[in-house]
């Protein structure tokens, strides 16, 4: 889950081995995500930022799943902690930014708590990438999954400041709890939301977008 640069490779390779250690926290956001992406086995389907995949964990657990998906991960250690796939499903190491598959061939493109992580210009590059790989079939759609705390809702805006405020404290640990809406970045990468679903328990705080080639 990282890009580009050799620390931050490094980093994820150090967190590889703890990390599924709090996948619980991510797995109901990643169930809503695959729910409103809906990827068949007419689809081909790339993860974006996979790390030891619970995207593709859950996805293969459905009884409704792509013929073809690709894990993409910069993280050598991470995704050797993958474990089995179905058959016509691999792993492929790669900055998210720049993945070596051609344009336009996907159907679906996810990308779980990795934005927030990226300056704004990094997530452009992701989400300019995301676009190009999925083409402008009626088919194409992209789900990304954020933190985020509805400041609106009765607690959110508390809730939305203690994120924010534990990520700012101790970005090493916490920083991947950044709060992000990136609505705009996906109107200004070419692609149109659709839908939005906000989900404030049960796990991270986290906000599921659905967004289509505009």
């Amino acid at each position: 889950m990282s890009i580009g640069a050799a620390n931050a490779e490094a980093t994820w390779d150090g967190h590889a081995a703890r990390y599924p250690s709090q996948e619980w926290l991510e797995a109901r956001a990643i169930s809503a995500a695959l729910r409103i992406a809906d990827p068949g086995p007419e689809d081909r389907l790339v993860d974006l930022a996979t790390g030891t995949g619970a995207v593709l964990r859950a996805l293969a657990r459905r009884r409704r799943r792509p013929a073809a998906a690709v894990g993409v991960d910069h993280s050598a250690s991470m995704l050797s902690r993958v474990g089995g796939l179905p058959e016509g499903w691999r792993t492929l190491r790669s900055d998210a930014c720049h993945v070596p598959l051609p344009d336009g061939e996907t159907d679906v493109v996810t990308c779980s708590y990795l934005l927030q992580l990226l300056a704004m210009n990094e997530r452009g590059w992701v989400l300019r990438e995301a676009r190009r790989l999925l083409g402008r079939t009626p088919r194409a759609r992209l789900v990304v999954v954020t933190p985020w705390a509805d400041r609106g809702t009765p607690g959110g805006r508390l809730v939305h400041g203690g994120l924010r405020g534990l990520a700012r404290a101790r970005p090493g640990s916490w920083g991947g709890l950044m709060p992000l809406d990136p609505t705009a970045e996906l109107e200004a990468a070419g692609l149109a939301p659709t839908h939005r679903i906000f989900l404030p328990r049960g796990g991270y705080p986290s906000l599921v977008i659905r967004a289509r080639p505009a």
